[in-house]
C-alpha cells in the first residue's frame, strides 16, 4: 500500500467512533411551522408521542418486508431447489406444468431439514413468529398453504405498486434529469425491503465522479461519511439479481468507501463509515463483521453478472474494478448448474476498512443524532429508501439529514425530497447517470 491508498488505514477507530453520540427525535421546534394540520399537534409533548408512533409503525414494516423476501425466495431461490426459477410474469403458466408446487414443496422440505443454509434457517423464525410450525408437527399442510397464501400477497400487492409506480413514470422524461428523481412516494405504504446490488452503489460512483469533475467535492475532502439503509443481499425481486447461492452479505458501505478512495476524495488521515439502519439483521450483520475483522479477518462479498442480460459498458467496468481500492480479487464461490450464464467475481475487504464501518441504529424519518460541529458528516448516501415513505416523512428525513451533516455536506439520494421553506437542506443539482437513472445532491447551506 503506497501513496493516497495509505489514508485506507484507521489510525484510531475509538477516536472515529459515534456510539457515543445522542440519539434524539427531530425537536418540536425545528416542525411546528410545517406540521400538517390534520396532525392534530399542539406542543412537545404530542410531537414525541407521534414520533415515536411513527418509529413504530415504520420498524413494523420491517416484517412486512421480510415476507416479500420470502415470496421472492420461493420464486427465485436455486439453494434448496433445482427447479427451474419463476419470474413474477411466469406463475401461470408455471402453476400448470406443476413447476411452482414443486418449488413449494422443495422449500418446505428445505426448512424440515436447513443445514447451515442461513436464508432457511431465517425463514423458519420468521415463520414461526408468523404463528407457522415450519417443521409442520401440528398440520404437515400448514407451511406450505402459508407459502401460497403469502405469494398470493405479494403478487396482488405487486399488481397495485406496479399501478403506482406506472404512474410516477409518467412524470419521468429521459430529457429531463430532474424528473428522474420523481419517483415520490411509490413504496409509501408496503413492506420495507432490504434488497441491495450494485446498480446503486454504480450511480453513486458516478455521481461522486461528476462532483469532483464540478469541483463540488475536492481531493482529500470526505472524512466522515453516513450510509442509510444499505440493504442485505437476501434475495433480489428482480430476477437479474437474485442470488442464494452465497452468504448474506451487505455491499454499499465498502462499495462507497471503495469509490471515495478511487476518485482521491477521502482525507489522508482516514475515513470513518456510519452505517444508519433501522434493521436489526443489518446492524448484527456489520457487528458480526467487525468482531470478526477485529481478529483480522476479512469479509469477502460475491459479484455475480448473468452475461446474458446486457449493460452498459461504464456498468461493466465499474464491475470488474468494484472492490480494487479495499480488498483484492479472491476466487469466487462457484454457482449452482441453473446459472450456466453467470460471470462472477469475488473481492476480500481488509479488515481495518470493514472495522471502520459501524453500524447505528437510527431512524431517519424521525431520529437524528446529535453530534458536535466536528463529528458531523460530510457526505451521506440513501439510495431506495425515502421512496418508502410519504412527502411528510421525506421532509423529516431530509431536515434530520441536515442536522447531522457540516455546512455544504451533501446528501446523495435517487429520490426527489420535499423541502422546507428556509431550512438548512437545497437541492443543489442532478447527475443523469443514464437514460433512467439520476442522482440528485442535497447541500447543507
Amino acid at each position: 500500500m503506497s501513496g493516497r491508498l495509505c489514508y485506507l488505514v484507521i489510525a484510531s477507530a475509538a477516536a472515529l467512533s459515534l456510539f457515543g453520540a445522542d440519539r434524539e427525535f427531530i425537536p418540536y421546534d425545528s416542525v411546528k411551522a410545517i406540521l400538517p394540520a390534520d396532525l392534530h399537534i399542539a406542543g412537545a409533548a404530542q410531537w414525541v408521542a407521534w414520533c415515536q408512533r411513527q418509529d413504530k409503525a415504520i420498524r413494523a414494516r420491517l416484517d412486512e418486508g421480510d415476507l416479500d423476501s420470502l415470496a421472492n425466495l420461493l420464486l427465485l431461490g436455486a439453494s434448496f431447489t433445482t427447479q427451474p426459477r419463476l419470474p413474477m410474469d411466469q406463475i401461470t403458466e408455471a402453476s400448470k406444468a406443476g413447476v411452482l408446487r414443486a418449488r413449494v414443496d422443495d422449500l418446505v422440505a428445505g426448512l424440515h431439514n436447513p443445514g447451515d443454509n442461513e436464508r432457511l434457517l431465517f425463514v423458519r423464525g420468521l415463520l414461526r413468529r408468523q404463528g407457522i410450525d415450519p417443521d409442520g408437527f401440528q398440520d404437515p399442510r400448514q407451511p406450505g398453504v402459508f407459502l401460497y397464501n403469502n405469494l398470493l400477497r405479494a403478487l396482488k400487492e405487486r399488481i397495485s405498486l406496479g399501478e403506482r409506480v406506472a404512474e410516477a413514470e409518467k412524470l419521468m422524461h429521459p430529457g429531463d434529469p430532474s424528473s428522474l428523481l420523481n419517483r415520490s412516494s411509490a413504496f409509501r405504504d408496503r413492506g420495507v425491503s432490504l434488497d441491495t446490488g450494485i446498480m446503486p452503489d454504480f450511480l453513486i460512483e458516478q455521481t461522486l465522479r461528476d462532483l469532483k469533475k464540478r469541483g463540488v467535492l475536492r481531493e482529500g475532502q470526505v472524512a466522515r461519511i453516513a450510509v442509510v439503509g444499505p440493504g442485505l443481499d437476501f434475495i433480489d425481486k428482480n430476477e437479474q439479481y437474485a442470488y442464494d447461492y452465497y452468504p448474506q452479505q451487505t455491499l454499499q458501505p465498502f462499495a462507497l468507501y471503495d469509490s471515495l478512495a478511487r476518485l482521491g476524495l477521502g482525507k489522508d488521515n482516514g475515513l470513518s463509515v456510519s452505517v444508519l439502519d433501522i434493521s436489526s439483521r443489518v446492524i448484527e450483520h456489520i457487528r458480526g463483521a467487525r468482531e470478526r475483522a477485529a481478529k483480522n479477518a476479512a469479509y469477502v462479498v460475491q459479484l455475480p453478472r448473468d452475461v446474458s442480460r446486457p449493460w452498459p459498458a461504464e456498468l461493466i467496468a465499474y464491475w470488474k474494478s468494484l472492490g480494487d481500492h479495499v480488498g483484492i480479487s479472491v476466487p469466487p464461490i462457484r454457482p449452482p448448474e441453473i446459472f450456466p450464464g453467470l460471470e462472477t467475481r469475488a473481492v476480500s475487504i481488509r479488515p481495518e476498512v470493514v472495522r471502520a464501518c459501524e453500524p447505528i441504529d437510527l431512524d431517519i424519518v424521525v431520529e437524528r443524532l446529535n453530534l458536535a460541529a466536528g463529528e458531523r458528516f460530510d457526505l451521506m448516501v440513501g439510495t431506495n429508501i425515502f421512496v418508502y415513505y410519504d412527502a411528510f416523512q421525506q421532509t423529516l428525513a431530509l431536515e434530520n439529514a441536515g442536522a447531522m451533516l457540516k455546512p455544504g455536506g451533501l446528501l446523495l439520494t435517487n429520490d426527489r425530497l420535499p423541502e422546507v421553506p428556509g431550512g438548512p437542506m437545497r437541492l443543489a443539482g442532478i447527475t443523469a447517470v443514464a437514460k433512467d437513472a439520476a442522482v440528485g445532491w442535497y447541500q447543507k447551506q
